[in-house]
């Protein structure tokens, strides 16, 4: 009895610190906002794509920045770096058309693939910072950066999760690379929510059965990732980009079939609401600042 007395209170504390994790206003329902995606790789923001569509048709502005453009993810012993840039800029561009995004509001920072722990890491916040100035972002989207402990991501991924936070955080002091905001014009910025992907504890659940369809084409544009091609692109030509139509039909029909596996009709974030030096802190303080 006294157990059960036990749990029975455990569950009462937990309650609100759950309902207040939650948005003030459902993410279904947000209009006129500005979000952006931090990811490190093109197709890192693929598994967000319908909540993207979503928010974008709701009329907000939804941006993807990335840091790497991708050039090194391939098994094609006759590819080169420059010519997988232009391939995965090209599936980026794509995908992003097919969820409502215009180019413009892509960025890519250009960092070799797989390198992004081992670059200049003062230039590169500076750039990032640069960005969320310019952007002036309401919502932040990223890896999971680590919930109560760091969370182990591989490399590039590793790298996205913190350096999204770091720079959240120095983009809003104005006497942090002051240059942005003497020089430039540019206004710091204070970024107060945030979504994270690849959470242990996801708190909000994103309906996104409305656009189901469009998540599988934009993730269908990934070709020299998610296919065969990935180890024998068509062609030697920087111009030439794969279409299905250079898989078999057999290849084709399971690509599409696996698209579709992977599409549910949710998507799922640890949501967080206040500054960025408590990006580890678990639902139970995410308005507790």
């Amino acid at each position: 009895m006294k157990k059960q007395s036990t749990l029975i209170l455990m569950v009462f504390l937990v309650l609100p610190v759950l309902v207040l994790a939650q948005p003030e206003t459902p993410i279904e329902e947000w209009t006129g906002r500005t979000i952006l995606l931090v990811g490190a790789h093109p197709d890192d923001d693929a598994g967000r794509h319908g909540t993207l569509a979503m928010l974008q048709e709701n009329g907000n502005n939804v941006y993807i920045m990335l840091l790497t453009n991708g050039n090194v993810g391939t098994r094609d012993r006759t590819m080169t770096r420059q010519r997988l840039e232009k391939i995965r800029r090209h599936e980026q561009l794509n995908a992003m058309r097919a969820i409502g995004l215009p180019e413009e509001n892509y960025i890519n920072l250009g960092y070799t693939d797989g390198m992004v722990e081992f670059a200049d890491r003062e230039e590169l916040v500076k750039r990032m910072v640069w960005w969320y100035r310019k952007i002036q972002p309401d919502v932040l989207i990223s890896f999971e950066p680590g919930y109560r402990y760091v969370k182990w991501h591989k490399s590039d991924h590793r790298a996205a999760a913190y350096l999204a936070v770091d720079a959240a955080r120095a983009a809003e002091w104005h006497l942090i690379f002051p240059e942005h905001v003497i020089q430039e014009g540019l206004e710091p910025v204070s970024i107060r929510e945030y979504m994270y992907w690849g959470a242990e504890a996801p708190n909000v659940t994103v309906d996104i059965s409305d656009y189901i369809e469009q998540k599988m084409e934009s993730n269908m544009a990934y070709l020299s990732q998610f296919t065969s091609l990935s180890g024998d692109y068509p062609g030697n030509s920087d111009d030439r980009f794969a279409t299905l139509d250079d898989l078999s039909d057999e290849e084709r029909q399971r690509f599409i079939e696996r698209i579709k596996n992977r599409v549910g009709t949710t998507e799922q974030f640890r949501y967080r609401m206040g500054a960025p030096d408590g990006a580890g802190s678990g639902p139970g303080f995410s308005n507790n600042d």
